[in-house]
């Protein structure tokens, strides 16, 4: 599983996953029956804990479906539990400098200042893996995504990208709206700012993705390169669900009343 992630990744497959923000594993077990491609733990937005975390990693990992943990800091104390969990790997948030990128993939990999080791947890077999088995799934399978969402980061796009370990690039397009002033993210600063992080990533053969609102965008961000989207999240489809089933019960209802 954690392999062909990354490996479908890298190749520049069509990847389309969520954010699951609500700490909980049936959700979590919920959204691993959709059928996407990945989904993206928001460490850094929703109000997870540890065993929160390792919960809803455990019921993904049951899923057979690649859970991401996007985390507050490439710090080891966020991305060790993300990976001994049981994710395949790591989005960080707010990479401004190239510096920033080396940490991330820093803190992902065994090394000196890196991962620490242990056989115990579920993202080591349980200790089904021998000392360098571990080293070798792990140096092979574990994923690192940074995230390119301030105007700082604009000026530091080849240095970043050129971060040895670095298997992918996700745009927050939000963020970016907001660091460029903007008031939309659809207008023309924030887009030709997305163009540009594409572009470099793609001159890094490096996979780029984004979150995206509407998937009637998809076709012109394909045609840019993005490879992966991050559509929706677990609390937007709760709430559209119910507020559509509202809508439609009412209008049910009137009809019957005539």
């Amino acid at each position: 599983m954690s392999r062909g992630f990354r490996d479908r990744l890298r190749a520049g497959e069509l990847l389309v996953g969520t954010f699951l923000k609500t700490p909980s594993p049936v959700v979590a077990e919920l959204l691993g029956l959709s059928g996407l491609d990945c989904v993206v733990i928001d460490g850094e937005h929703a109000p997870f804990d540890r065993g929160s975390l390792d919960g809803c990693l455990m019921a993904l990992h049951g899923a057979g479906v690649p859970a991401l943990v996007r985390v507050p800091s490439p710090d080891g104390s966020h991305v060790l539990p993300a990976l001994d969990g049981g994710g395949v790997g790591v989005v960080v948030p707010h990479v401004r400098h190239a510096e920033d990128a080396r940490a991330a993939v820093r803190a992902a990999h065994y090394g000196p200042g890196g991962r620490g080791f242990a056989a115990a947890p579920r993202g080591a077999a349980y200790g089904g893996r021998s000392l360098r088995q571990q080293l070798s799934h792990a140096a092979e399978t574990t994923t690192v995504i940074v995230q390119i969402e301030d105007l700082e980061a604009l000026d530091n796009l080849p240095a970043i990208m050129a971060t040895p370990g670095l298997d992918g690039v996700v745009v927050g397009r939000m963020d970016l709206t907001v660091s460029l002033g903007a008031d939309s993210p659809s207008d023309p600063r924030v887009l030709q700012a997305v163009d540009t992080i594409v572009a470099a990533a793609r001159a890094a053969s490096l996979a780029a993705g984004m979150f995206v609102p509407l998937v009637s965008e998809l076709p012109r961000w394909r045609a840019q390169g993005i490879t992966l989207f991050l559509l929706g999240s677990d609390q937007q489809f709760v709430l559209e669900g119910a507020r559509s089933l509202a809508r439609a019960a009412r209008s049910e209802a009137q009809a019957a009343d005539g």
